[in-house]
């Protein structure tokens, strides 16, 4: 087995959840101790990157813009970036990014300060965010599971699930899928507490036998 592998962006699938559509290039190699993606824009004035901030995670972010020209809102101050720009943002600020040519292409890296990086597979998730955003709960729940069988390995899949088969009305399944991945992650036990998510079983007893009464 080879020590190092290569790529070209174009080889990588774009993916999307609806919003802008990114390139997994974490999941393609099967990184675990960072994460990175690319964002590419088809044509100038589209929008690079999802407005949001990485307070939940606390995640710091670097964006380096490898070609074209972007402009970054950062808490509202717009930052002229062309290619060769690096950009770190932490996790408070409020970011979005728009190309100012076709084409346009950042590289976003990411990770918690003073903590080991924990691969959560939303990319392999994201797909069926659009299911979930639609309410199509139910559909999000069946495809959901299939994830769950062909990656087990990530508890945050284990979670949507959970999240999705509540809202479902499936309150025995998503309890025992949320037990599954709050035994794998402490993050996970967090999340749940404050997630509306879960009103729907917030009462049933093994949801409080989870997390308490």
């Amino acid at each position: 087995m080879s020590g190092y592998e290569s790529a070209k962006l174009h080889e990588i699938d774009e993916i999307t959840d609806g919003r802008c559509p990114w390139r997994p290039v974490r999941h393609h190699f099967g990184i675990t101790s960072f994460g990175i993606n690319t964002f590419t824009a088809e044509a100038a004035g589209d929008r690079i990157i999802n407005e949001h901030d990485e307070t939940d995670d606390d995640n710091e972010e670097l964006y380096l813009v490898i070609e074209g020209r972007a402009v970054f809102e950062l808490d509202g101050e717009r930052l002229d970036a062309p290619a060769g720009t690096l950009v770190f943002v932490r996790p408070a600020v409020r970011r979005t990014a728009f190309a100012e040519e076709p084409g346009t292409t950042l590289v976003a890296i990411g990770g918690v300060p003073g903590k080991a990086y924990e691969p959560s597979g939303w990319e392999i998730w994201a797909p069926l965010s659009q299911l979930y955003n639609a309410g199509d709960h139910a559909a999000a729940a069946d495809q959901g599971r299939e994830l769950i069988e062909a990656h087990p390995e990530f508890p945050m899949l284990l979670y949507n699930l959970a999240c999705c088969e509540s809202l479902a009305g499936r309150p025995t399944d998503a309890i025992e899928h949320l037990r599954q991945a709050a035994e794998r992650s402490e993050r996970v036990r967090d999340y749940a507490k404050g997630d509306s998510d879960f009103d729907p079983i917030r009462d049933e007893p093994g949801f409080r036998a989870l997390f308490g009464d």
